[in-house]
């Protein structure tokens, strides 16, 4: 008996490369997720109207090749073998929005002050940016910079970050900030020029509530829009948040927004932060 059974294999040959490239050059819409890529296809540079490429869970190193695709509004390239220097393309991609490198070894095994020099200028169309997983022991000078200033949507968790610059004030379009999972005990006053921040995650930093001055500032609870602060897993209480300067201005916020039914269950325990 054969195996008339057995399922088909996931189809990412030369020939179902090739069908996709073809599409692409029509629809602008290019996914080759998952094809054990080493390299990116020569022919992918040639898609002039490209605006959407995914090439996510490859085996990728270099990304040199797409500095030419200037249309490029979306660039997925998670779950690769990316390395510092990777993304020196990204500078010239002028009408990037989107860019998502999480999951690669970005901020490598060199010296902090390798990696940030290697890290490149990002565009200013910018409005999405994830590297969580990368192992940077420091945020590049480059993310937070003043020439950023639609970026919306910035996720660094779990990384080996130490602290959060004063740069980060630069970031004036910044919406939802993701710093899970690092080891950042506190954050700067700067936090608080932030005027559009909504979301803010700081799961597992080993934040402590004891810590003088308070690890949160009071201006990143009086000055910005947060109604989302996540906590979870820090050593800190709720009584102790509780007492923090500014966070009556914080609870005052999220019970407005409660009684206008935007929550709808969305955000995190009004009283708790997800602490206890």
């Amino acid at each position: 008996m054969g195996n008339s059974t057995s399922q088909p294999k996931n189809k990412t040959g030369k020939s179902v490369v090739r069908q996709k490239l073809e599409n692409a050059s029509k629809t602008g819409i290019l996914s080759l997720q998952e094809h054990h890529l080493e390299e990116v296809p020569h022919e992918v540079v040639s898609i002039s109207n490209l605006r959407s490429l995914d090439l996510s869970k490859n085996s990728l190193v270099d990304l040199s090749k797409l500095c030419s695709l200037v249309n490029l509004k979306v660039l997925n390239c998670e779950f690769n073998k990316l390395r510092p220097g990777s993304l020196q393309s990204a500078t010239n991609l002028s009408k990037l929005q989107t860019l998502n490198a999480g999951n690669n070894r970005l901020g490598g095994q060199v010296l902090s002050n390798q990696t940030q020099s290697s890290f490149p200028e990002l565009p200013a169309s910018l409005k999405e940016l994830k590297l969580p997983s990368n192992s940077f022991l420091s945020i590049p000078p480059q993310i937070c910079s003043a020439n950023l200033t639609k970026l919306e949507n910035l996720d660094l968790s779990n990384n080996s970050l130490a602290h959060v610059p004063p740069e980060i004030k630069f970031l004036k379009s910044l919406v939802d900030l993701n710093l899970d999972n690092n080891s950042i005990p506190s954050l700067p006053n700067e936090i608080g020029e932030l005027k559009k921040l909504k979301v803010l995650s700081l799961r597992s930093n080993g934040m402590n509530g004891t810590t003088s001055p308070q690890p949160l500032p009071p201006s990143l609870f009086s000055d910005t829009q947060l109604i989302d602060l996540n906590l979870h897993e820090n050593v800190m209480t709720n009584s102790q948040l509780m007492d923090y300067d500014g966070f009556s201005d914080f609870l005052e916020r999220r019970r407005k927004v409660k009684t206008k039914n935007i929550a709808g269950g969305a955000l995190t325990d009004l009283d708790t932060c997800g602490l206890r």
